[in-house]
């Protein structure tokens, strides 16, 4: 049995009171009020409301082993990343290697695997796989249904998973940017109950009036925080937060705790903040973590005091699993599926012929995974458009990995800013194909190379170096130590900046870049996307 005593601060009743709570086999046996010798503050863990644990580029273990000392004790985790690359094989690996920690992985059953039918993905999840991963009591909810154009126009294979949802009694997760008036109220009314995309206020008000459940994001690329944080004022029960993608030098910095001291810093009510990251969650998605109530979960954290809300200390089923900064959770070696075929490219490869003086152009937006459509007018040297770097419109490269000998498609795009060198990826949502850009056509194919060779990873190249980090467990996550993981990281991001970009994370940017789901102008392995129109367009205007 043990007894922690302090000020309690309770979520539920919206009170803070002296006392101490009882915890017994990992429960919450009683919570007694009582006068104590304590300053400390006790309250329940945080919850990432909406978070792809793969976009950390770690296994769960090993994410939770980051997070932990920030206070978060769950996560509502969508494995859509890793089922685009090894289908349910991927979201059982994902499920297993979460059990291995008290930490709590609520995963969802991804909806839209592929995303679209407009690029190349290493699996597919229909609705009789879908079903298999609902029936099951480690799955708690159907995943982001980013096919808003599926339920819009009444696809059946789209309607068949939402109605599975239902069947089996599990909330419908949404993905709908920029989708408003009656086809907002439309592809609400089929059952999908929130939606982290809103990227402006009145879009979020709308969503909330016909039902949904918004959530405030706040990850490494996408940053929708400042544009939304009024709702925990004016609406505190129709949110939650969540940050949807978090690169591993930021987890080392802070998660869900770093967005509480945000909103306490500008004024917001602190239980209107706390309840968005904890009873908000808990009751949407119907999570058996704790609240600090009898009987529950002893999932809960302590802090110094509620004006820097510093974590002391983390415990999930009553186990220390954080404490003053580090965390207590052993890291385990995990096995590394993969499924990667892609061959080398050469400089032929990515040769543009010059078919008009004009080219589209994709403009990447800081703190946005939407983009702009520009008009440009194209660099040509010897008959091929090669990058502009002095008007930042730079070529960039998608190329299928399921496929040996497959030729990469090119666009051009401007935002990433690089003077020179070049930059790949195999995180590239949402099929995860490889995705580079560069400053010219060799740095270019020297990046891409340099992550086929490894199967799979990030790579960096410029000025006569080159840097990588090795992204084994389906070629988007590693099975190596966290820590280790986020300084290798650390060190490709600042090689990026020190190469010209001006993005706060450009890894996660150009990630996004492939993901045709959000408007308006993207690259598939299969060529230039109109998010708008839903169809490829051309490269030449």
């Amino acid at each position: 049995m043990q007894k922690f005593s302090g000020n309690i601060v309770d979520v539920v009743s919206k009170e803070i009171f002296k006392g101490s709570i009882i915890i017994e086999n990992g429960k919450i046996k009683e919570v007694k009020r009582e006068e104590v010798d304590s300053d400390q503050y006790i309250l329940p863990g945080l919850i990432d409301a909406h978070i792809h644990v793969e976009s950390s580029m770690l296994t769960p273990v090993e994410f939770a082993r980051l997070a932990s000392p920030h206070g978060t004790v769950a996560t509502v985790s969508d494995p859509h990343e890793i089922a685009n690359v090894l289908g349910i094989d991927g979201v059982n690996y994902m499920i297993e290697n979460g059990k291995k920690t008290a930490f709590k992985f609520y995963f969802g059953a991804p909806s839209c695997v592929p995303a679209t039918g407009f690029e190349s993905s290493g699996a597919q999840l229909s609705a009789k796989e879908t079903e298999e991963l609902l029936k099951s009591d480690d799955i708690w909810y159907l995943a982001e249904m980013m096919n808003f154009p599926g339920v819009l126009f009444n696809d059946k294979e789209v309607h068949a998973k939402l109605d599975l949802a239902k069947k089996y009694n599990k909330p419908v997760d949404g993905h709908a940017p920029g989708v408003i008036g009656s086809d907002a109220e439309k592809y609400i009314n089929a059952g999908i109950s929130t939606d982290h995309e809103c990227f402006t206020m009145e879009e979020a008000l709308e969503k909330i009036s016909y039902g949904m459940k918004v959530l405030i994001r706040e990850g490494s690329a996408a940053k929708n925080y400042e544009t939304l944080s009024d709702l925990l004022s004016t609406h505190p029960d129709d949110i939650m937060l969540c940050s949807d993608d978090k690169h591993p030098d930021d987890l080392m910095e802070g998660h869900i705790n770093l967005v509480i001291k945000r909103s306490l810093a500008k004024g917001y009510d602190l239980m209107n903040t706390l309840r968005a990251c904890t009873l908000n969650p808990v009751k949407h998605y119907k999570l058996d973590c704790g609240l600090l109530q009898n009987g529950d979960a002893a999932d809960f954290i302590i802090v110094d005091n509620l004006q820097e809300f510093n974590i002391l200390s983390t415990y999930a089923d009553g186990e220390l699993i954080a404490q003053n900064g580090k965390t207590r959770i052993e890291s385990i070696v995990e096995k590394a599926p993969n499924r990667f075929k892609a061959s080398e490219i050469t400089l032929e490869d990515v040769f543009v012929k010059a078919e008009s003086e004009n080219i589209q152009v994709i403009e990447a937006l800081e703190g946005e995974l939407i983009t702009q459509k520009l008009k440009s007018k194209a660099k040509v040297i010897n008959g091929n458009v090669v990058s502009d770097v002095d008007n930042d419109v730079l070529k960039m490269l998608v190329l299928n990995r399921y496929e040996a000998g497959a030729k990469p498609s090119i666009g051009f795009i401007k935002g990433i800013g690089l003077k020179t060198g070049a930059m790949a990826s195999t995180v590239a949502h949402d099929s995860h194909n490889i995705i580079a850009v560069g400053a010219n056509d060799e740095e270019l194919i020297k990046a891409v190379n340099l992550v086929i060779k490894s199967k799979g990873g990030i790579s960096c190249c410029g000025n006569s170096k080159e840097k990588s980090l090795a992204l084994p467990v389906g070629g988007i996550m590693t099975n190596a130590n966290g820590i280790d993981a986020a300084n290798a990281y650390e060190k490709l991001d600042k090689m990026v900046k020190e190469l010209g970009s001006p993005l706060k994370a450009p890894y996660m940017t150009l990630s996004f870049m492939a993901l045709l789901v959000i408007p308006e102008l993207k690259l598939s392995d299969k060529g230039l996307f109109d998010g708008g129109k839903f169809e490829f367009t051309n490269l030449f205007v």
